[in-house]
């Protein structure tokens, strides 16, 4: 059972299915936002009611959203989830390069090409896209967001709730604070504040009121 019915759960099914060998039987999204019944010619029903017909006791949910609301509403819905008694699935690429010690935890989501390096720690319901690269000894926060193509020194720490844009570049043993977001192909050559936009190489802060993105 997937939670979201876009293009990134469509993506997250077509792994699933085709690369770890798992069943998919339907999709759920909140009522207010459910305008058909299927998706990608599956059940699609309201998440309010969809342990009547997918009950916990039978499957497992991952929740396949992206970073909206910085990370927050796949962070809500990861939490709902568990309320209503399902286990939480997780998954990573056969063609991911990560040491067997490095723990995956719920809700992770690992692609293709991405490389964990020796002593990375991973958080809950993190996302690291195809290609990225995270250096030895770095940490990345629960509820975070990496892009394609993302490159970390070592001894990074990636605060929780971040996102880290396309190809950015992280200097080795800097810390980005909690919710901060890092601009596709940013350089980050110094520590980040949290809630901040930083953009630009060498990235700088720029002033932004929200970080509701979508």
């Amino acid at each position: 059972m997937l939670f979201g019915a876009g293009t990134f759960a469509s993506l997250v099914r077509h792994c699933l299915v085709n690369d770890a060998r798992r069943e998919v039987v339907a999709f759920t999204v909140d009522g207010a936002y459910l305008e058909r019944d299927n998706h990608d010619g599956l059940p699609l029903v309201a998440f309010e009611s969809v342990t009547e017909r997918f009950p916990p006791e039978v499957c497992d949910m991952v929740v396949s959203l992206g970073y909206a609301r910085m990370n927050a509403l796949r962070q809500e819905r990861l939490q709902q989830a568990r309320q209503l008694g399902y286990r939480v699935g997780s998954y990573v690429s056969s063609r991911a390069s990560l040491w067997p010690d490095t723990a995956i935890r719920d809700n992770t989501l690992v692609y293709e090409g991405c490389v964990l390096q020796s002593y990375v720690e991973v958080g809950e319901n993190v996302i690291l896209r195809a290609g990225a690269n995270i250096g030895h000894h770095s940490t990345v926060g629960s509820h975070s967001f990496v892009a394609s193509g993302v490159v970390t020194g070592g001894r990074v720490k990636i605060g929780e709730r971040c996102f880290v844009g396309l190809g950015a570049v992280l200097r080795d043993g800097i810390t980005l604070g909690a919710r901060s977001f890092i601009g596709a192909g940013a350089v980050v050559l110094g520590d980040t504040e949290p809630d901040s936009v930083y953009v630009g190489n060498p990235a700088r802060r720029l002033e932004k009121r929200s970080l509701d993105v979508t």
